[in-house]
């Protein structure tokens, strides 16, 4: 039997790529190690402070998947940042900052960094939906002409919605530095599955493992728009006479879509039957697009990163 065949605990110990490493969130921690140019391995440790878990919004349904969207998202833009710092020094000389850099950090301080983190969300978000949900809709709406079956538009929108997200995905694959990020996601991958395995976390163990895990993010983001599908197909058909209504019940409807989206790979993970691997395949199968098998060197950045969050009792990293 391989070692990747035999898998004894499912972890909640989940992480992203980022430049030139791979970030880490356990139960208590949440650690980020990069390569930095000169080959040395830098990391960055912090506590878990989530909202979620603040406000016991993990017990609630729907809700804590809404809210549970955010904060990794906040997680990964503040790993992606701290990653950035080393990548920016590579084959520079340190500048002197801007007069307006240099207004920056005086005004703002210490807040600077949330400002930036905070802009670089409502970026994100808005690129996404704009691109992903508002295009799709306003493409679909010339189909009326031929038809005003509101479950055939939706559907149209949804395989517009993912034609556009895999061309999106397919075109900055070719991108040098994002092939690398999809490889560091590969050893994020493989490091988590290592210590399912109850194996020892080598580079020799992890290198053995499967790079496409079902509890990806990646899974998340495909389940979003299948979803996304069901729920605009309940809307009125008198929807599709008007762009705007239908940019608003999207944009209303879409907290609900993620919290659907949530329950369903936390209900994927846990259990293992026809239903939820028919549900995991769009995700495993995106995989092959999003990760690409790592070196060693990237294997033990993701061991270095993986090591620091685990908790002492396995029983807290539980999925």
């Amino acid at each position: 039997m391989k070692q990747q065949e035999k898998q004894q605990h499912k972890t909640s110990i989940g992480g992203a790529a980022v430049m030139e490493g791979v970030m880490m969130r356990g139960p208590y921690k949440i650690a980020t190690a990069v390569r930095k140019p000169d080959g040395e391995i830098a990391m960055e440790v912090k506590d878990v402070s989530s909202f979620v878990v603040k406000y016991k919004l993990n017990k609630i349904p729907i809700i804590r998947g809404i809210f549970s969207f955010f904060e990794s998202m906040v997680t990964s833009i503040t790993a992606l940042m701290y990653s950035a710092d080393f990548v920016d020094l590579e084959g520079e000389e340190e500048e002197e900052p801007s007069k307006f850099d240099q207004w920056l950090t005086n005004h703002l301080g210490d807040k600077l960094k949330t400002i930036v983190i905070v802009f670089s969300l409502i970026l994100s978000l808005v690129f996404s939906i704009g691109l992903f949900m508002l295009l799709p809709t306003f493409i679909a709406g010339f189909f009326k002409k031929w038809t005003d079956n509101s479950i055939i538009l939706n559907l149209i929108e949804g395989l517009i919605k993912i034609t556009i997200f895999l061309g999106y995905l397919t075109l900055v694959s070719f991108e040098s530095d994002i092939k690398r990020v999809f490889r560091y996601h590969g050893a994020e991958h493989k490091t988590i599955f290592c210590y399912e395995a109850g194996l020892p976390l080598t580079v020799e163990n992890v290198r053995e493992q499967k790079r496409l895990h079902p509890r990806c993010g990646t899974s998340f983001l495909i389940l979003v728009m299948i979803i996304s599908i069901l729920v605009f197909s309940l809307l009125p058909s008198s929807t599709w006479d008007n762009l705007a209504l239908r940019v608003l019940y999207r944009l209303l409807l879409l907290p609900l879509v993620a919290g659907l989206s949530y329950e369903a790979i936390k209900f994927a993970g846990r259990c293992d039957n026809l239903f939820t691997r028919i549900i995991s395949t769009p995700g495993m199968l995106l995989q092959r697009i999003t990760t690409k098998e790592p070196d060693d060197s990237m294997i033990e950045v993701a061991i270095t990163s993986m090591t620091a969050v685990i908790p002492e009792n396995k029983e807290d990293d539980k999925w």
